[in-house]
């Protein structure tokens, strides 16, 4: 397989930053071979020393957190163990802020946060905050600020500046379809149809801030990609 080129943002003794392409899996499903090119396949490839890292580096190669196959952004990879364990245990004392630009349908509150418990839904594989019987349900909260409101299409829309306290699967899409404020494109958890014909969600991981072990925070960014960024000034072209 020929690893799919991604954008790297930054290089650093212990770990490397990626810009992830939207359609592109971070790994292979847990026990399954993809014939599609992953990240993980990208990473063992150009950094080898990341075959040995992580909680399962023959799948997971430095691979510390994940994000949806159609969301784009920024993603931190391990190159030792000793920063994996250090940044593992950040995420689980809450030290992580991954903050995310989202394009929704509507008219959003400038601020909010969402607190609603998301659980599978019955005999399916997606995710919900209100459908009942629900499996797997687990606390989930997400803040939100609103950048901008535009109307094209004769439609209202929000983008806004995401940041989930909990790490949940498909928490942000979730929570947005929850109050009836759908991400732009999203193929499960929203609206089919888009004035832009995107086909995967406007959703874009855009920094990750987090303590080094010297105790100093350390933040960087990644640039919104072509697909999004052309819907953007677009929009802000047809503001009054």
């Amino acid at each position: 397989m020929i690893s799919r080129s991604v954008p790297v943002i930054l290089e650093e003794k212990d770990f490397v930053v990626l810009n992830k392409p939207a359609g592109m899996l971070v790994h292979s499903p847990r026990g399954l071979h993809s014939d599609d090119s992953t990240i993980a396949d990208f990473v063992a490839l150009k950094y080898p020393e990341t075959k040995g890292v992580g909680d399962n580096p023959a799948e997971r190669p430095g691979i510390i957190h994940r994000l949806d196959k159609d969301t784009s952004g920024v993603m931190v990879v391990a190159r030792t163990n000793d920063f994996f364990e250090h940044l593992k245990k950040c995420f689980q004392n809450s030290e992580v802020k991954k903050t995310y630009s989202a394009l929704v349908f509507g008219r959003v509150p400038l601020k909010g946060i969402i607190n609603a418990p998301i659980g599978l839904k019955s005999g399916s594989v997606r995710h919900s905050t209100r459908a009942r019987n629900m499996k797997m349900v687990k606390s989930a909260v997400t803040e939100y600020s609103t950048s901008a409101r535009f109307v094209f299409a004769g439609e209202d829309f929000s983008l806004l500046e995401v940041t989930p306290r909990t790490g949940r699967t498909h928490q942000i899409r979730v929570h947005f379809l929850g109050i009836n404020h759908p991400v732009v494109g999203d193929q499960m958890y929203g609206k089919r149809n888009n004035p832009w014909g995107l086909k995967r969600q406007f959703l874009h991981a855009e920094s990750i801030e987090f303590p080094l072990s010297d105790g100093k925070r350390f933040r960087v960014e990644a640039d919104l990609p072509d697909d999004l960024s052309k819907i953007l000034k677009e929009l802000e072209s047809k503001k009054p």
